[in-house]
C-alpha cells in the first residue's frame, strides 16, 4: 500500500469517475485504475462498484476512504519534509521510518531539526516493518532510520527514549483505566499475522503475562487494524502518540498498570554519522515540550511491541 494509492482512492471518492479523478491528480486514467485495483487486491476487499462510468463506494470503501483521509492529513501535516530549500548547502538527509513511528515521532522532530539546519533538505520514506527498514539502510537508500528496538544487529542503534504502549479499544468497551495485562485474557484483539516478527514479540508478552487474547483479526495491514477498532470489532496495542493522531476521540485509549513502553532509536549502517545526522539524533533524543512521548520504561518494556 502506498500514499499514492490512497490519494487516488480519495480522488475517486471526491470526483465520482476514474476519468475525473485521474485529471484531478494529474495522472493517466489507466495508471490510476491499475493502482486502485492493486490496492483492492492487497486489502482483499471490494472498495467500489461501477455503473457505466459512475463509481459508487461500498461500505468497506467508505471506511477505507475515511481512514485514507486521516492518514493523508497526518502525512501532509509534516511540514514539507521533502521540500528543497532555496539554497541547499549539501546532499539531503534521507530518513526512513515505519508508519507508526512516523506519526509518533517524525512529525515533531522534523520542524525542530529544520530550525538548526534550515539549508539541509530532508527526504522521508516509509517502510511497512523493521525488516524492510533495515534493508533500505543496508542497501544505501537511506542515511538513518527511526524504528522501535531491537533491530537488525548488523546496524548501529542509538536508543533515544521510550514511547508508551496503550490499549486502544472501540468506544463502550467495559474495561478499567488503567488496565492490567491480566484483562487481555480472552479480549477480542487485532494482531499482526502469525509468523511475523511483531506477532512473535506480542505472543512473548502474552505468555509472560499468562494471558490468551482472542485474535479476531490477524493481518499486517494497518488500515485493517484501524478499521477493526473503529468498527467495534477488536482492541489494538499502539503507541499513545500515534493512537491519538489516528483515532482522536473515536476510540478509548487506556494505559497499562504497570505502564508499558517500547524503546525506539535512530539506526544506521556501521560508521560515523555526518553532522546533519548527528544533529537529527540529538533532536530526536530531546523530550518534546508537551511531555507526551517520553515515558518511564516498565519491567515489561522489552516485550511490549506496538504494531
Amino acid at each position: 500500500m502506498t500514499l499514492q494509492q490512497l490519494r487516488y482512492l480519495v480522488a475517486i471518492a471526491d470526483h465520482g469517475t476514474m476519468t475525473a479523478a485521474a485529471a484531478a491528480v494529474y495522472v493517466a486514467q489507466p495508471a490510476l485504475s491499475r493502482a486502485v485495483h492493486a490496492l483492492q487486491r492487497e486489502l482483499r476487499v471490494t472498495l467500489f462498484t461501477r455503473t457505466g462510468r459512475t463509481i459508487t463506494l461500498t461500505d468497506e470503501g467508505h471506511r477505507v476512504v475515511r481512514l485514507a483521509r486521516s492518514a493523508l492529513a497526518t502525512v501532509d501535516s509534516i511540514p514539507r519534509t521533502t521540500a528543497q530549500p532555496a539554497t541547499p548547502t549539501g546532499p539531503p538527509l534521507r530518513v526512513v521510518a515505519t508508519p507508526m513511528l512516523a506519526m509518533a515521532v517524525i512529525g515533531g522532530v522534523i520542524p525542530r531539526f529544520r530550525r538548526t539546519h534550515p539549508a539541509t533538505p530532508v527526504e522521508v520514506t516509509y517502510r511497512g516493518n523493521r525488516d524492510e527498514l533495515s534493508e533500505t539502510l543496508r542497501t544505501g537508500h537511506a542515511d538513518i532510520g527511526i524504528v522501535d528496538l531491537p533491530v537488525d544487529p548488523r546496524l548501529t542503534a542509538h536508543r533515544v527514549r521510550s514511547l508508551e504502549v496503550v490499549l486502544t479499544s472501540p468506544r463502550g468497551t467495559a474495561l478499567p483505566d488503567p488496565v492490567s495485562l491480566s484483562l487481555l485474557d480472552g479480549l477480542p484483539m487485532v494482531l499482526p499475522s502469525r509468523g511475523s516478527t511483531r506477532r512473535s514479540e506480542l505472543d512473548g508478552l502474552f505468555a509472560l503475562a499468562g494471558v490468551h487474547p482472542f485474535p479476531v483479526v490477524e493481518t499486517d495491514e494497518r488500515v485493517t487494524w484501524v478499521s477493526s477498532v473503529l468498527d467495534g470489532i477488536a482492541s489494538l496495542l499502539c503507541f499513545r502518540e500515534s493512537t491519538f493522531r489516528t483515532f482522536g476521540a473515536r476510540a478509548e485509549v487506556r494505559s497499562f498498570a504497570p505502564r508499558l513502553a517500547r524503546p525506539f532509536g535512530v539506526v544506521h549502517t556501521p560508521g560515523p554519522l555526518g553532522p546533519a545526522a548527528r544533529t537529527f539524533l540529538g533532536v530526536a533524543a530531546r523530550k518534546p515540550a508537551s511531555g507526551g512521548e517520553g515515558v518511564a520504561t516498565s519491567d515489561h518494556a522489552h516485550a511490549s511491541p506496538a504494531p
